[in-house]
């Protein structure tokens, strides 16, 4: 079973007026992780797709969308899994790629038959999906999180020392213009993404996963000089329009999971927004 939303674009100048119900509305993806679904919500935002896949009592089959205008998914697009459940595979045109927890997927454009296993329906595999538009097809390549390029970021001090793993990125896959990776916060800090920065070539979503029950995190967004906030659950999504900060802080230890597309592949563009100047 396939469920979709669509999500318009919002210039920050109506996000100004937005109260609590309108950013949540707009920004907040809080139907991931449904079982037995895949579930997609399509963003104007650089037409990314953002969506999750528990299969509990037998296979889920990629399908296509009415959004797409496409014969099937991956026609005109790429797509990235990282596992955050179970033991699970993805078998791609009749090809199986065995995800444990963490471990990514990187899936190019035309392949035509994607499904998503479990190993034990009683601890099944809940694949977390982003996609983007492709120009042309790569590889599809399974990346675990041991082989993720990974960058040391922050201090205790500061409370934001995070390990940030870069697991569909260039350095490590060829893709069009999708990126995904995973950071993990280290016990004591809490900020993620701070100092905050925008990029208004790339959009970018953020997924929270591993908050602890009873716990929360507040995601920061908005222009730099007029921020707003979001209080996000575990295995909720956010989308970040390009003009947007994307910054949270949590009341334990978390981590979460970025994704993005744009005019460009370049990780380190971004407009770093001083702290002392937030507002």
């Amino acid at each position: 079973m396939t469920n979709y939303s669509s999500r318009y674009a919002s210039s920050p100048k109506a996000v100004k007026q937005y109260d609590t119900k309108q950013l949540r509305d707009e920004f907040l993806i809080d139907n991931l992780m449904q079982e037995n679904e895949i579930t997609f919500t399509y963003s104007h935002y650089d037409r990314y797709i953002t969506g999750s896949a528990v299969p509990v009592s037998g296979d889920l089959i990629l399908e296509t969308i009415d959004p797409l205008k496409s014969s099937y998914f991956l026609e005109r697009r790429e797509m990235g899994i990282i596992n955050v459940g179970g033991n699970g595979s993805v078998v791609v045109e009749g090809k199986s790629y065995e995800l444990g927890f963490k471990d990514a997927l990187y899936i190019g454009s035309g392949n035509k038959e994607v499904l998503f296993k479990s190993a034990d329906a009683k601890n099944p595999a809940k694949f977390y999906i982003n996609s983007a538009p492709a120009h042309t097809t790569y590889p599809t390549v399974q990346v675990s999180l041991a082989e993720a390029n990974k960058l040391e970021l922050g201090t205790m001090e500061t409370a934001n020392h995070r390990t940030v793993n870069q697991m569909i990125i260039g350095s490590v896959v060829t893709t069009c213009q999708l990126q995904m990776g995973m950071t993990e916060l280290r016990p004591g800090s809490v900020w993620n993404t701070m100092p905050a920065h925008v990029h208004d070539r790339r959009m970018e979503v953020y997924f929270y996963l591993d908050i602890p029950e009873n716990q929360a995190v507040c995601h920061f967004m908005g222009e730099p000089q007029e921020t707003r906030h979001i209080w996000m659950n575990n295995h909720q999504a956010v989308i970040s329009p390009p003009w947007s900060i994307h910054s949270g802080s949590g009341t334990s230890n978390y981590t979460f999971i970025w994704g993005m597309a744009g005019e460009n592949l370049d990780y380190g563009d971004m407009d770093v927004c001083k702290i002392n100047e937030l507002r």
